[in-house]
Order: C-alpha cells, then sequence, then structure tokens
C-alpha cells in the first residue's frame, strides 16, 4: 500500500515539524518551513539500486585501501580546494551565484578528466546546443559524454551502459526522482535525488558532482541536509559581474576546511591564479592613509590582503560600515579603540573594506584594522612595506594568533621589511630583511605608528 503523509520543512535548516509555524523552532528563522507531501512505498526502489553490489559487514582490520592516488581534474588550484584531487566514490557538491561561473569550471574539468577517464555531463537546465555552444566559446575539443536529461531513473539506468568514473549532475535542482510526488526543486524532490545519486556514487566508486543553486542569503537552496549528504562542499564567492573568483571549501572529509581557490574569468573560461595575494594588495605608487596590508590563513595557504579604513566626520547618525569583515566585530573594535587606544569615533562614520571581495572571518584582523582607522583619522600614511596582524582582547592585550611563522614567511617572500605582530608569536630566529616589532598591548602599537609615520 502506498501511504502518503504531510510534514513540513524548514528550508533554512532541514527541521521537520509536524504543523505550520512562522518560526522554526530550531534556527529561529522567520517563514521558511514549506509543506510537503510524502510518498511511503515500501516495496519501492530504484531498478538500477537494486542491481547494486549487496552490502556486508567488514572488519576494519581487513579493509585495504584500494584508492592510492587522486584524480586530478586538470586544475591544480581546484585540486588545492579538493584536498588534492577527486577521491573514488566521493561526493561533491558546489554552490555559487546565477552566473558566476560553476558550469564553466566544471566542464573545463571535464574536458581534461575525459582525456584519461570516461565522464558524463548531464544537463539538466541547459540544452545540448548551449552546452556545447559554451564548449567552443572555450576552446574545447575534447568529446564528453553529454545527456540532457532530469529523470533520475533514467539517468542511473544510461549510467549502466556508459559506466561513467565522474559524473556531473547540473544541477541538483532539476532532478525529479519518481517515489517523489513534490514539484522539481522542492525540498522533497532535492532530498529524494541527492539521497539516490549518493547511494550510487558509494556503492559503483563513481566520483559525483552535483552543482546546486543557492538563495539571496548566499546558502544552498534547499534543506541543509544535503550539505550533511555529500563528502565536500565548495562555496564560489565573488561578483559575477567582477573578474575574480574564490572557491573555498566549506566541508571537505578528505582535505582541509576553508581551503580557497582562486581564478579569473576571461573569454576562454576561468584562469587559475597561482599567486593570489598580488592580486589582492593595490598597485598604488603612493600610499595613502587608512590603508595596511595583513596576512590572513586561509587553511594551508597564507595570503596577503589589504585592509581599507575611511574615517569621516559624521553629519547625523555615525555610520558603521563592513564590507568583507564581520560587522559586529567593527563595533567591539571600536569600542576596545576608544577606551584602550584613547581614540574616539563617537561622531564619526567609519567604512571598512577588504580589496579584492575577500571575506575575513579570523580575528588576526583585530589589529589591522583599528591601525587603519587611527591612520585614516590622524590621516597619516602607513609605510607600503609595514604590515601587521594579531587578535585584540576586550583589555586591550593583543593576543597570539596561529601559524605567525608562516605569515611571516609569506610576507618576506613579499617584500614587506616590518610586521607588527603580538609577542608572544615573536619568532625565535630573526627572519632575514624583516624587522619584527613585538607588542603585548594595543597602546603600544599605536604608539609605534604615531612616532615612525
Amino acid at each position: 500500500m502506498v501511504k502518503t503523509r504531510s510534514e513540513f520543512v524548514c528550508g533554512k535548516c532541514g527541521a521537520t515539524h509536524p504543523q505550520w509555524a512562522g518560526r522554526c523552532l530550531d534556527c529561529k528563522s522567520w517563514n521558511t518551513l514549506e509543506k510537503v507531501v510524502i510518498t511511503t512505498n515500501p516495496s519501492f526502489k530504484t531498478k538500477i539500486l537494486q542491481n547494486l553490489p549487496p552490502s556486508k559487514v567488514q572488519k576494519l582490520s581487513d579493509i585495504k585501501s584500494e584508492n592510492k592516488y587522486r584524480l586530478s581534474t586538470g586544475l591544480s588550484e581546484l585540486d588545492r580546494t579538493l584536498g588534492g584531487g577527486l577521491v573514488d566514490g566521493c561526493v561533491v557538491l558546489i554552490g555559487g551565484d546565477p552566473g558566476i561561473g560553476k558550469s564553466t569550471l566544471i566542464l573545463q574539468a571535464m574536458a581534461t578528466i575525459s582525456k584519461t577517464h570516461t565522464a558524463l555531463y548531464v544537463s539538466g537546465e541547459e540544452s545540448a546546443q548551449q552546452v556545447n555552444e559554451r564548449a567552443v566559446r572555450l576552446g574545447i575539443k575534447e568529446d564528453v559524454l553529454l545527456l540532457n536529461e532530469t529523470h533520475l531513473e533514467k539517468i542511473l539506468e544510461l549510467t549502466q551502459t556508459t559506466q561513467p568514473k565522474v559524473m556531473v549532475i547540473d544541477s541538483i535542482q532539476t532532478m525529479v526522482a519518481d517515489n517523489s510526488t513534490s514539484a522539481p526543486g522542492s525540498v522533497t524532490q532535492v532530498r529524494d535525488c541527492a539521497a539516490q545519486l549518493t547511494q550510487y556514487a558509494k556503492q559503483t566508486n563513481t566520483i559525483l558532482l552535483m552543482i546546486g543553486h543557492v538563495t539571496k542569503d548566499g546558502a544552498l537552496a534547499g534543506p541543509r541536509i544535503l550539505e550533511h549528504m555529500v563528502d565536500c562542499v565548495l562555496y564560489f564567492e565573488g561578483d559575477a559581474g567582477g573578474r575574480y573568483r574564490i572557491i573555498r571549501a566549506v566541508k571537505n572529509r578528505f582535505g582541509a576546511v576553508n581551503e580557497i581557490s582562486v581564478f579569473a574569468m576571461s573569454e576562454k573560461g576561468l584562469k587559475q591564479v597561482s599567486n593570489p595575494s598580488a592580486i589582492f594588495l593595490s598597485n598604488q605608487t603612493m600610499p595613502l592613509p587608512g590603508s595596511m596590508v595583513m596576512v590572513v590563513r586561509e587553511a594551508t595557504r597564507p595570503l596577503m590582503i589589504e585592509v581599507q579604513a575611511l574615517v569621516d566626520q559624521s553629519r547625523g547618525n555615525p555610520k558603521r560600515i563592513s564590507v568583507g569583515l564581520e560587522q559586529n566585530r567593527l563595533a567591539l573594535q571600536l569600542a576596545i579603540l576608544h577606551k584602550h587606544g584613547g581614540i574616539a569615533t563617537f561622531d564619526y562614520d567609519v567604512f571598512m573594506n577588504v580589496v579584492g571581495g575577500v571575506k575575513v572571518n579570523e580575528t588576526a584582523s583585530d589589529l589591522v584594522v583599528m591601525l587603519t582607522i587611527a591612520s585614516s583619522l590622524a590621516n597619516k600614511v602607513i609605510p607600503k612595506n609595514w604590515i601587521a596582524f594579531g587578535e585584540v582582547g576586550l583589555t586591550g592585550e593583543v593576543r597570539p594568533v596561529y601559524n605567525a611563522i608562516e605569515r611571516l614567511t609569506e610576507a618576506q617572500k613579499h617584500g614587506f621589511k616590518l610586521a607588527i605582530i603580538p609577542k608572544a608569536n615573536t619568532p625565535k630566529k630573526a627572519i632575514q630583511d624583516l624587522k619584527v616589532i613585538p607588542v603585548e598591548y594595543l597602546y603600544q602599537a599605536l604608539q609605534y605608528m604615531a612616532e615612525n609615520t
């Protein structure tokens, strides 16, 4: 007997509720509950999944690793984000704003993979002619297997004859499964299709790449349960109208989390940027007040970025605007700057920006933000060969950050001559051509900048 029941699923966190409510009880979000009809058929199972190898119980000590190498995508920057390449049986979810380059990047990777392995590109959004036109525009001459289909059971049936090593689903929101009565793109359809595809990938050791839509807030459309089902989640960052794209690993079972790769959009597709620090630093010959460089740590990669501040007299309620930095932390930094640095910004507008569209989440940016605000307010220029990093506590102490030696080494490679860092991060051995100024409290850093600028 086929049984149906209704439940309400939160589109933001995936929590289920027996009845509708204006607010999700788990994530506290408003107007995110969506009614879904669930069809239960105990005897139903996709024919293809029934023919997969049977499951068996094994001892952990008896299992031998057969995956001694990773499959390269042909793009070293993308391989870095994936943790070294693609692992057999892994499921990768790729999200990003419309037009940011998800399909372009995956098509480029599939062209390289198809030289040595069977690669199947399943397009549910674009026609075969549209995909071909993109391949011609990108200069791709390799014959990638293309399937224009949205019916999940037909896709799995065709994979029996092609047996692809890598399969791309573009996009998961367009797929439709027989055991789900909901509309395409709904919470139930996305969840059911992703579950069946994941099961197929795991039991056949097929590498599966799924492209997903995102909401206005930048989160993947559909429940968060989709992110829990996959092995790796990659997000595209950056403006779709801009040139540079940043791919960040939000989740990765086979590599480091928060690893990033940088690409530049061109007429021939996405080009790799091997030295991202160079594009995030301004090329101005004459330094100006309110600008300073810091070294952030993105997983295994130190990255040089420029932080800019603009402090201007307010003509009303003072504004606090932060782009690329956490908004609430800016208010905290201004309070610390007043209490322990003697610099008040009560009647000033404060604008903060990270050059290049990078989002900085680590607390090591505290010291740089405060120094740039003081520089802009006093109209004093910080020398362009200075860098700084460090977390500033509520009592005004400059706290150490992790991987300080790697940050200093990266700064030395780019020709910086002076670094203001926490005292606890002082290197035991001097770094050639780099003068280190260790500070224990915020006022010491502000005093050194005032005396030497």
